[in-house]
């Protein structure tokens, strides 16, 4: 494995931290003023379009997709750097480059199992930014993190699909311009293969029976950048057959397939949130004085900044390292280490950005630093795409296994 960049990875990388100091943080306090004024504070702020334009004026677009027909054409190995930047503001670059999730994910899935029909229909306007989509999963009724547990019912009736069920914390859904949900849920619930018994429909906001409910909250905030996370029920929502996405009995597949790459993403970027919090507590330390002396003078202070650093450097190396066997051995190579990296990332970066809350005392908990909001998303990740716990048991399994 070579630690150097090669160099287009090296000039997105530069062009993208130009991107980020030239549009992205002065338009972080702009979105929040926008935002108040809105009718709607799920409407799109207009600052929102006018990154996403010059985003993609500049080429950083897409950058997610392997797939050089769809996206960026970008390896895993060479998009971890570049998630690790957008990361650092998490509620505006990630949308600003169209790599946001869920979008990143869905796109991901119909690019590599939805039929001609279905990508010219909704990969195509995901793929120029003209929509934004959700992925239904999650269900508060069951242990969701068992997705075998899902209850929502997917009933064939002649030439139709009919959906129902209730799922909850679906991201993105309310963002009016999410247009497109997909669902999964089960085809055949009695089947003997419990890993056979899901499957994937695409089901059209406008779908008469799916009811969008309510804006589920993640520690008081409603996520608004994000699109929110929404309780959806669907009673007897029905869609065509043909919008099934691959085969009956595939959802579970498909499932697993859209975690692998969403929870390396996911990892990169919650690098770039721990940088982020870095620079803040530097920035805290040496501009304020407590007790005679500044902040950045205080052995305590001195801990926590050398340890976060550390920790930093070694997650870093942790994700370059899957990124790679990603790239070289694929998903299922790599299987230990996409489990390492979720386990241990999440964890260690809410612990940083709590030292950087701590630092900043009052104003840590604050709407006038992004420390609170970084902390919630970051905390949130040790449950979403599989609790730490259910990583911890796979990966235990198999570390076991080579003793059997």
């Amino acid at each position: 494995m070579d630690f150097a960049y090669d160099a287009r990875t090296e000039e997105l990388r530069a062009k993208l931290l130009a991107f980020m100091d030239e549009y992205v943080y002065p338009a972080e306090q702009v979105a929040h003023e926008q935002r108040a004024r809105l009718a709607s504070p799920w409407d799109t702020p207009q600052v929102v379009e006018d990154l996403k334009a010059e985003a993609r004026r500049q080429g950083l677009w897409n950058l997610f997709l392997p797939d050089a027909a769809h996206g960026a054409g970008l390896t895993n190995l060479q998009y971890a750097p570049l998630a690790e930047i957008t990361g650092r503001s998490p509620q505006l670059a990630p949308t600003a480059t169209n790599c946001a999730a869920p979008d990143t994910g869905n796109m991901e899935v119909l690019a590599q199992f939805a039929d001609e029909a279905q990508r010219k229909q909704w990969l195509e306007p995901l793929l120029a930014g003209e929509i934004r989509s959700a992925f239904a999963m999650t269900e508060p009724d069951v242990a969701s993190s068992d997705a075998t547990n899902i209850t929502t019912r997917i009933e064939r009736d002649g030439d139709e699909y009919v959906i129902t069920g209730r799922k909850w914390y679906i991201s993105g859904a309310m963002n009016p311009d999410c247009r497109i949900f997909i669902v999964m849920g089960k085809t055949d619930p009695d089947g003997e293969d419990i890993r056979r018994q899901q499957s994937m429909v695409l089901v059209p906001r406008d779908t008469p029976g799916m009811t969008v409910n309510r804006a589920m909250q993640v520690f008081g905030y409603e996520d608004h950048y994000h699109g929110g996370h929404a309780e959806v029920t669907f009673d007897h929502a029905r869609v065509p057959v043909t919008n099934l996405i691959g085969e009956e009995g595939g959802g579970f597949a498909i499932a697993q397939a859209r975690l692998g790459p969403g929870r390396i993403h996911h990892c990169m970027r919650l690098i770039g949130m721990a940088e982020r919090a870095i620079e803040l507590m530097c920035r805290r330390a040496v501009s304020r004085e407590a007790f005679g002396k500044a902040l950045a003078q205080q052995g305590v202070v001195h801990n926590w900044i050398a340890d976060a650093r550390v920790t930093v450097e070694q997650l870093r190396l942790l994700v370059l390292k899957t990124a790679w066997l990603m790239d070289t051995v694929g998903n299922r190579g790599a299987h230990t280490e996409i489990q390492a990296i979720k386990i241990a990332t999440p964890r260690a970066v809410v612990d940083i950005i709590d030292r950087a809350i701590q630092l900043h005392g009052a104003g840590g908990v604050s709407q006038d630093f992004p420390l609170a909001e970084l902390y919630a998303g970051a905390r949130t990740l040790m449950i979403a795409d599989g609790p730490d716990e259910v990583h911890q048991r796979s990966l235990a399994r198999r570390e076991i296994k080579k003793y059997l």
